[in-house]
């Protein structure tokens, strides 16, 4: 087995759109989720706070390198809940605990070739919107696990009429949604890392969050209420290319 710096991932395993995403973050301790990632990570902190993100939207278009998108199988909608993590060599990510998908094609081909721990759910997906705008008004969203551990969310969004903007560098936005790293682990407890390829998200700030949600439960962040997390943010999507899983040397 030859092992790979992650950053000098340079080929494609495929491509897929992400849209109508809503980052949702609260504020945790570091001490309550660094044991819950694997060894080799570290819980990478903003000012002072581990931060939990609850993110749902919709995956369009997804294909491997060599096909065109499948009527039917290249769109879905997922909802992951992560955090922000630093690798041996200083490579920021994401580790991700649970990520919820309507489609079971995509849970079992994630769990099998990613080594995430991908979840079926029943899931849908509304945006309001007036006519002739490209941004939603209201975007709502619902999902419950048909598998164990039981879960499940409603949430509903509303957005103002502005323009979204890229996150400032260096900012909490920034840190909470420029994420082009995430990392897995396989059935040998090897760490990898796969790589993401897309342009700055554009942001806005939604005007009302309102929900319950019980998917940061199983991980032991009980109570954690929608309407009171810390930092909440909205984008319209971007185009993804992905590239493989390596093995972190």
């Amino acid at each position: 087995m030859s092992l790979v710096k992650v950053g000098s991932d340079a080929s494609t395993a495929g491509y897929q759109r992400w849209t109508k995403l809503t980052f949702l973050h609260w504020r945790v301790a570091p001490e309550l989720l660094q044991p819950r990632i694997p060894r080799g990570l570290t819980i990478q902190t903003f000012d002072g706070s581990a931060w939990l993100g609850f993110v749902p939207f919709s995956m369009e278009r997804v294909r491997p390198w060599w096909s065109p998108p499948v009527p039917g199988v290249s769109w879905f909608l997922e909802t992951n809940i992560r955090t922000y993590v630093v690798d041996p060599h200083g490579n920021a990510g994401v580790w991700f605990f649970s990520l919820d998908a309507n489609s079971r094609l995509a849970v079992t081909i994630a769990r099998r070739f990613w080594h995430l721990p991908y979840f079926h759910a029943a899931m849908k997906l509304q945006a309001d919107a007036k006519e002739h705008s490209s941004t939603p008004q209201r975007v709502q969203y619902m999902g419950a696990r048909t598998t164990a551990p039981a879960a499940g969310y409603e949430l509903t969004v509303d957005l103002p009429n502005v323009r979204p903007q890229p996150a400032p560098p260096e900012s909490l936005e920034h840190f909470l949604v420029e994420r082009y790293l995430l990392f897995a682990t396989d059935k040998q407890q090897r760490l990898r890392a796969g790589r993401v390829h897309h342009a700055p998200y554009q942001i806005m700030t939604p005007t009302s969050v309102v929900g319950t949600q019980s998917l940061t439960a199983p991980i032991g962040c009980h109570g954690l209420d929608i309407g009171k997390a810390d930092h909440a943010a909205f984008s319209p999507g971007v185009d993804v290319r992905v590239s493989p899983l390596r093995f972190v040397g």
